[in-house]
């Protein structure tokens, strides 16, 4: 009884799904049929089954507990969780260092280009302050998107754009509108660490395609597509979080290929599109949005405060989207924030800002891998753009027990297995550059290798 209770729990089973046969479930449990029998009549008698003539028992839903994603499907260690580095993040106090975090600190932000951007729309109509955005989200904003997609190649008109509250939001709409409980969906391994947390909260079946320098495996994203018949691909073509590597465009050639011949739709997520300093192929430009959707936001480069995402894709796509989106937020997003963001755009002030970020990267990328290789920490590839580090840590070191004794000196890192669908990364971290810049960061993680060999070392008896 306990056994079928815990399925539930996690959702290996759920409302409608049919129980193993009696005879099945024995020989799983080790357990004579009749002690299955009873149980089955007793969960029955609670009402957490029922039995169908000829068919068998089928789980009703009656008492089924709450979706609790951080207990349903995590590892028994804590810190190896998509929600760790988040919750950590989110919650410390400003004299925490956030190595492990996925932002810019405060002051790298254009800050006088927002409050200026602020006061001219606290100037404007007053429609603006106080009315609901429209459902496709302010076409100001969206007219500067595709004129900075048609820069990159891509051209679409500003229908095809739907204006969602944040790249997160436009990930759920699409999961929302395309893929069901039970579904497989494909991510790279390792991946952003949210991409897992979002599709578990939609109980959608996680399946990770091996990663490398150039992309995703392709022979394995074949036959992994062949075996599970996935119905998203969900991906980064530039700057990949957490390896801060780009594709190939080999592998973006041979993808689209792929999931052209087997009906597979791709989500490119380009949050990190204005980072790039050399020109990296995207699927979306390839492929004409035919089987890709393009998604992105502004969080990483404007700011985290002013909310807004954004969804490129087909027209018919678009239309379920907008519905949804209706559904679920009533409309798009803050007319106030989009026209914040369209007016820091719509300057010159935007681009300056940016190349003076990626000067910056430049310089800091470079500091601190020399100071990580110092501790034996290598980056697995060394990107051109981004904030992200990708490395292995020396002698077998643990990243998760790194992580989580680093928070006894108020820092919190990104261990490897936080990205990990595989959990293969137990030898990696992620490292964000510009959260960097304290001697404290390095300290600490030379103090903490230096106390595991020598712990080693003693219980090894030599």
């Amino acid at each position: 009884m306990e056994a079928i209770r815990q399925r539930i729990a996690a959702r290996a089973l759920v409302p409608g799904d049919r129980l193993p046969s009696i005879r099945q479930f024995a020989k799983t449990m080790r357990a004579s049929p009749s002690t299955i029998v009873q149980a089955y009549d007793r969960l029955v008698a609670e009402g957490v089954i029922a039995p169908r003539l000829g068919s068998g028992f089928y789980v009703t839903g009656r008492t089924l507990p709450p979706l609790l994603l951080a207990e349903a499907h995590t590892p028994t260690t804590r810190a190896v969780d998509p929600f760790w580095v988040s919750r950590q993040s989110l919650d410390s106090d400003p004299t925490t260092l956030k190595p492990g975090c996925g932002w810019l600190p405060t002051e790298w932000m254009p800050n006088d280009a927002l409050r200026k951007a602020f006061r001219a729309v606290a100037r404007g109509e007053n429609s603006i302050l106080s009315e609901y955005g429209s459902t496709r989200g302010a076409v100001r904003l969206r007219r500067l998107l595709t004129a900075q997609f048609a820069e990159g190649g891509l051209d679409v008109s500003p229908d095809q754009v739907l204006l969602t509250g944040s790249g997160t939001q436009a990930v759920d709409l699409i999961c929302r509108l395309l893929v069901r409980r039970g579904d497989t969906v494909l991510v790279d391994d390792p991946c952003y660490f949210n991409f897992q947390a979002l599709l578990r909260a939609h109980e959608i079946r996680i399946v990770g395609v091996p990663y490398t320098a150039t992309g995703p495996d392709t022979e394995a994203f074949e036959q992994i597509i062949l075996r599970e018949k996935p119905r998203l691909y969900i991906t980064n073509s530039v700057v990949h979080n957490p390896t801060g590597s780009s594709l190939s465009p080999q592998t973006a050639f041979r993808l689209l290929s792929l999931s052209a011949a087997s009906n597979l739709l791709i989500v490119e997520d380009d949050i990190f599109a204005d980072f790039e300093t050399t020109l990296v192929p995207r699927l979306a430009v390839m492929d004409g949005l035919e089987h890709v959707i393009r998604i992105g936001s502004f969080s990483k480069t404007l700011s985290a405060s002013v909310r807004c995402g954004y969804i490129a894709a087909r027209q018919d796509l678009i239309a379920g989207l907008i519905d949804l989106q209706v559904a679920t937020s009533f409309g798009g997003p803050s007319p106030v924030i989009t026209e914040v963001i369209a007016d820091v755009l719509k300057g010159g002030s935007y681009r300056k800002h940016m190349l003076e970020i990626q000067r910056r990267l430049g310089k800091s990328r470079k500091v601190v891998a020399c100071k990580l290789e110092d501790l034996g920490i290598l980056p697995w590839v060394e990107p051109k753009s981004g904030f992200y580090l990708w490395c292995r840590l020396p002698d077998g070191q643990d990243s998760t027990d790194i992580a989580v004794r680093s928070m006894a000196d108020n820092i919190i890192h990104a261990p490897g297995n936080v990205f990990s669908v595989s959990q293969s990364a137990s030898s990696f971290m992620r490292f964000n550059v510009t959260q960097c810049e304290e001697e404290r960061v390095f300290h600490s993680l030379e103090v903490l290798f230096a106390g595991r060999s020598l712990s080693k070392t003693a219980k090894s008896g030599l």
